[in-house]
């Protein structure tokens, strides 16, 4: 296990995230519709484990096989949805000098890419829920020991009140969010 930093917001980050699309933009351009900076590190002001997370977004499930043999293509190993239905996950491949990235694949309005903007979105807009939330994922930090799904348990009950608040607030379908449960969970 590694240890599980988080940090103040770097203002490099973005610069980190270009970095990566510079690379992997070109294996799927024709394939895909974009990449998008997702997760924390796309959110200016808000403390973040120092890795960059990308969706990249494709119109239909018919392009997601592609995506993931151009992506395999160029070093990236295909990890499948993680428990995350609708995401697919991919770790860079050895020796890849890129900026620390999540790299994820889902179709554009699917719950797991949803889920991605509209987090984000609430981030950006909402400066208590930014402070707040940075402050639990540096408690969750503290708690995890380097255990990563300690870490993403402690955060799981906050980020699904944070969407469930957000769907609401714009008239969207009521989702079912994971909340771990546990002596870790919510500390």
């Amino acid at each position: 296990m590694s240890e599980i930093i988080v940090s103040d917001y770097d203002p490099a980050w973005p610069d980190w995230f270009e970095a990566a699309c510079d690379r992997i933009w070109p294996a799927i351009k024709d394939v895909a519709r974009r990449i998008e900076h997702v997760g924390s590190t796309a959110v200016p002001g808000l403390a973040a484990k120092p890795i960059i997370d990308m969706d990249i977004v494709v119109e239909s499930e018919a392009e997601l096989q592609p995506v993931i043999a151009r992506l395999e293509s160029i070093g990236y190993h295909w990890r499948g949805d993680l428990g995350i239905a609708g995401r697919e996950a991919f770790d860079p491949g050895p020796g890849d000098r890129l900026p620390p990235h999540h790299l994820y694949l889902v179709v554009e309005n699917n719950k797991a890419h949803v889920d991605h903007w509209l987090l984000g979105d609430v981030l950006r807009c909402d400066p208590e829920a930014r402070e707040r939330y940075g402050a639990v994922k540096r408690h969750s930090a503290a708690l995890a020991h380097d255990d990563i799904d300690i870490y993403l348990a402690g955060k799981a009950a906050f980020i699904a009140g944070l969407l469930q608040t957000a769907r609401a607030e714009r008239s969207m379908p009521a989702e079912t969010y994971f909340v771990a449960e546990g002596p870790e969970a919510g500390r």
